[in-house]
């Protein structure tokens, strides 16, 4: 199957990692040659419950014997879409009561950007120096990376960026700016939190010169945090929340949510001001709906700062500097780019899964399924110290 992968799919880098996968389970996936990788990345933060999680697969089985897609997005009435929105505004604030479903997160994002100029009659957008909120070009032109992007100009115009946790950068945020989009916590960066209050102030700003907050929760979202999104750590509401990844525990989703008044403004002048024929995807928000009936029923969510500190506490050694990040968003700093690198692909090899984040070379991607267990924790912890403690043996050899 290798030799057909890299001939027939298009490929998003020259060196994937390129497992065979026959199938997966809990917080497992299984390759073709029947060897187990414990998964410590969940589909890069997309698989919330783990693996064909009991409820969700049967959430989606009892959708796929009444109906699948019967028409673009808002036209129909279609209970998954409706159920899974009536309780995502019963667990949120209550300025955040109507929510718009698409198919990704970048599509979100693209529908947030149209929402806020279409409200705002503005036109500059305010985002962040490293951000990454996705990769169609609306979305592109937010990404802070021109490395990223030279390539694919000319983008939108009239995005200015800022610097993610600099105060003073505050004051460029005028009544020119028609938003500011900002990751809850960055991502790509390193799992960056923000501190002193910052997001509040950011929200302070836009009110006072009449532009709107959107807040990314593509990643930080449904639960990863310990709470159901990422904000609500930070005493700070967005006018516009986008969401997606982890939304609906392994099946293609994204969605934007905004007050009904604010949102009103796709319908009209002009109408279908944002349409899409598969958002609210009958099959897709039955998924949706059981993962978050599971993240709101259970303890799933109570148990994530334990699971956080379990991480913390184990992965202690002389190779990692520190570790960035919040609940089971973490990202655990080397001492170098060739030792996440080495780190990532040896572990690889002995059944654990680990990925990069884009644009911090020294941090490894730790975003483990919520359902993970302690026993499962302690396992990949000791692969990741084993493997760290052989690359530094191995410096140890060269440096003599």
């Amino acid at each position: 199957m290798i030799q057909e992968f890299y001939k027939y799919q298009a490929q998003t880098t020259q060196h994937p990692l390129a497992l065979e996968v026959s199938h997966a389970e809990g917080s497992y996936v299984y390759t073709t040659d029947g060897k187990a990788h414990l998964d410590f990345v969940a589909g890069v933060s997309a698989c919330t419950l783990g693996h064909r999680h009991p409820a969700v697969t049967e959430a989606v089985k009892k959708q796929i014997d009444c109906y699948a897609h019967v028409m673009v997005y808002g036209e129909y009435a279609q209970k998954p879409a409706v159920d899974f929105c009536r309780l995502l505004a019963e667990n949120l604030p209550e300025s955040l009561n109507q929510t718009y479903l698409v198919n990704s997160g970048t599509e979100a994002i693209e529908g947030a950007l149209k929402l806020v100029k279409r409200a705002t009659r503005r036109s500059q957008i305010v985002a962040a120096n490293r951000a990454y909120h996705g990769n169609t070009q609306g979305s592109m032109s937010l990404l802070g990376n021109e490395e990223r992007k030279t390539a694919f100009r000319p983008l939108l115009p009239d995005v200015d960026f800022i610097t993610f946790n600099n105060e003073d950068d505050i004051q460029r945020i005028t009544n020119r700016t028609a938003a500011v989009v900002l990751e809850t916590i960055q991502g790509s960066a390193g799992f960056v939190v923000p501190e002193n209050g910052y997001l509040k102030k950011i929200k302070r700003r836009c009110e006072e010169v009449g532009a709107l907050l959107i807040l990314d929760e593509i990643q930080p979202g449904f639960g990863r945090t310990g709470k159901l999104f990422g904000f609500e750590h930070y005493d700070v509401v967005p006018d516009i929340l986008v969401i997606g990844k982890g939304m609906a525990s392994g099946y293609p989703v994204g969605a934007f949510v905004a007050d009904m008044e604010l949102m009103k403004l796709l319908s009209h002048d002009p109408k279908c001001g944002h349409i899409t024929t598969f958002g609210g995807h009958p099959v897709i928000a039955a998924a949706a709906l059981a993962t978050l009936k599971q993240l709101t029923e259970t303890d799933i969510m109570t148990q994530i700062a334990e699971k956080e500190k379990l991480f913390r506490t184990l992965l202690v050694h002389p190779l990692i500097t520190e570790i960035h990040g919040n609940g089971l968003m973490l990202a655990p700093m080397t001492i170098s780019e060739e030792v996440t690198n080495r780190l990532i692909l040896s572990c690889k090899e002995k059944g654990l899964i680990l990925f990069w984040l884009m644009f911090e070379p020294r941090a490894v991607r730790i975003t483990p399924p919520l359902t993970i267990s302690e026993q499962e924790i302690k396992e990949g912890c000791r692969i990741i110290l084993d493997t760290l403690d052989e690359i530094q043996a191995k410096i140890n050899l060269d440096n003599c």
